[in-house]
């Protein structure tokens, strides 16, 4: 398995991806000028010289940053890919500057497995008028706020 920045030609196959995570309703759905203006934050893992997985950043600030986005194909998951992208994000985000990461999941042990604990959401009013306000599932969200201290 290799972790790698993604590249134009990879926006296609990011795309299906986090489609796919976002018709089951495990994601918010990206449409591909979303992933194409944001790809410098977007981190895929491959297999073989597939895509198998994929992960970006979100800045919230100049110290706080977000994990979203965050799938990997059926077949893969278990495997470490999931946490081998987070780890690339956050080594991305801490040579840029961030002291804190966050994700707004429901997958709460794998984050807590690489270090993450789990927070009140309302610790990021920045998550939640930027992106929250706008998610249709927003008075039912079964998210939890996890965090990364990097200081």
């Amino acid at each position: 398995m290799r972790i790698r920045p993604a590249r134009p030609e990879d926006i296609p196959t990011l795309y299906a991806l986090v489609s796919e995570y976002a018709r089951r309703g495990w994601l918010l759905p990206r449409s591909a000028e979303e992933i194409a203006a944001t790809l410098p934050d977007w981190m895929v893992a491959e297999v073989e010289g597939r895509i198998v997985g994929c992960g970006s950043l979100v800045w919230m600030s100049p110290t706080l940053v977000e994990i979203r986005s965050l799938a990997v194909e059926e077949a893969y998951q278990g495997n470490g890919v999931g946490g081998a992208i987070v780890q690339a994000l956050v080594e991305r985000a801490r040579s840029a500057g961030a002291h804190t990461v966050f994700a707004l999941t429901r997958a709460v042990p794998f984050f807590e497995r690489i270090g993450f604990t789990v927070t009140e959401r309302d610790r990021f009013p920045e998550k939640v008028w930027r992106d929250c306000i706008y998610c249709p599932l927003r008075e039912r969200c079964d998210e939890v706020a996890v965090v990364l201290r990097m200081e």
